[in-house]
């Protein structure tokens, strides 16, 4: 279950970065500009984020897989539709086709999880296939490198179109439905409004939509300016995402791994706090390496990788923390987390990260002001936690 929940949500991580290697080649073959080629971070990640908010209603209503085997059809011919654009125009649709169907992959692999598993073994699971996923944003770079190398930029989305077909074959033959009819819950169209609405009004649950983001966030902030990182402040070449992407893989899996290991043995918020801790050092060691040290790759990279080790041991208990909040409505509930995650990085590739990656004393500020955000969130969650049960106590 683990492997299938896992190669669902590949498709967002490789949709996002496999083409990063080639901005410079689409941006001078479509006649784009820099911010032409932000946006087509930004529309695909809106797009991913707004459908997030279709696929939970419609996965609890009508069951996990149907919605999912449909969704990937529409991702291959998303992205056929970018290899084959003349315009910047067009590839900037393709590029929103894509980000609409490659979300149901991760609301539906997040739900169905829960429908399976609970307890301690719910969270090492959660941790098992973030330890998959983390291998999607480093393989997908170097994929996309090599290709662009090779043969251009066109063939990327060929490889992207070909890869979607392989997922749906694999979700088709292996996946199983987890969501019997007799626990679907139908929401009138005339009611999805007030559901949603509910839900964001919802203190604690908000909170930690907001905290998932927000630490997410913080290393996408890297994966969206890496062509700015690698190309501009540290002299790489396409071949050379790795440096890059594979110190993220290993500290994503090495505080995923962890979280799994120790699932069993603390609790969540104990976890939770254990991820802060391992976050704020590596904003601090990001912080001084950006004001203070000429860039190298070991100076620019290795914070950012312990960075997403604390990431990836927090935000498994995060995300459930969050799900539980609407035990009947798991798809309901990941969708609002996956659209504010979505949706937040959207504005931060289109908004922020041109701005940003000018400098990197600008990336690491951007960092440790999403990172504080998140922090202050957690503490008033937690404080608020522990006064609820200190008050049930007798």
């Amino acid at each position: 279950m683990s492997f299938l929940v896992a190669a669902m949500t590949w498709i967002a991580p490789f949709s996002l970065s496999t083409y990063l290697p080639s901005f410079p080649d689409i941006q001078a073959s479509l006649g784009a500009s820099e911010l032409d080629m932000q946006h087509s971070l930004s529309y695909y990640l809106w797009a991913f984020a707004a459908m997030t908010l279709v696929y939970g209603p419609l996965s609890d209503a009508h069951g996990r897989r149907p919605v999912v085997l449909w969704a990937f059809c529409a991702y291959a011919i998303a992205s056929i539709v970018c290899a084959l654009a003349g315009s910047i125009e067009m590839f900037l649709l393709g590029r929103a086709g894509q980000g609409m169907a490659a979300a149901a992959g991760l609301v539906i692999g997040r739900a169905a999880l829960r429908d399976v598993f609970g307890g301690a073994q719910a969270r090492r699971v959660m941790s098992t296939v973030m330890l998959i996923f983390a291998g999607g944003p480093a393989v997908a770079p170097i994929i996309g490198g090599v290709l662009q190398d090779w043969f251009g930029w066109r063939p990327v989305f060929w490889f992207l179109a070909a890869f979607g077909i392989v997922v749906w074959l694999i979700v088709f033959l292996r996946l199983p439905e987890t969501l019997p009819p007799v626990a679907r819950v139908r929401v009138p169209l005339s009611r999805v409004g007030h559901v949603y609405r509910d839900a964001l009004t919802r203190g604690r649950f908000l909170a930690l939509v907001v905290m998932t983001g927000f630490n997410f966030g913080g290393m996408f902030l890297y994966i969206a300016a890496s062509p700015f990182v690698l190309y501009r402040h540290l002299g790489f070449e396409a071949t050379e995402f790795w440096r890059l992407f594979v110190p993220l893989m290993c500290g994503i899996v090495l505080g995923a791994w962890s979280s799994g290991r120790l699932a069993e043995r603390i609790e969540p918020r104990q976890a939770v706090r254990i991820g802060y801790g391992v976050m704020a050092f590596g904003i601090a060691l990001n912080l001084m390496q950006a004001w203070w040290l000429e860039p190298t790759s070991f100076n620019v990279i290795a914070p950012v990788a312990v960075y997403a080790a604390g990431m990836s041991f927090a935000v498994p208990n995060l995300s459930l923390m969050a799900l539980d909040c609407f035990p009947c409505q798991r798809g309901m509930a990941s969708a609002v987390m996956s659209a504010f995650q979505l949706g937040s990085n959207g504005v931060i590739a289109g908004f922020i990260v041109a701005w940003a990656a000018q400098a990197l004393p600008r990336l690491a500020l951007v960092d440790a002001m999403l990172f504080a955000t998140s922090l202050m969130l957690w503490l008033w969650f937690a404080r608020r936690g522990d006064r609820g049960h200190a008050t049930a106590s007798p």
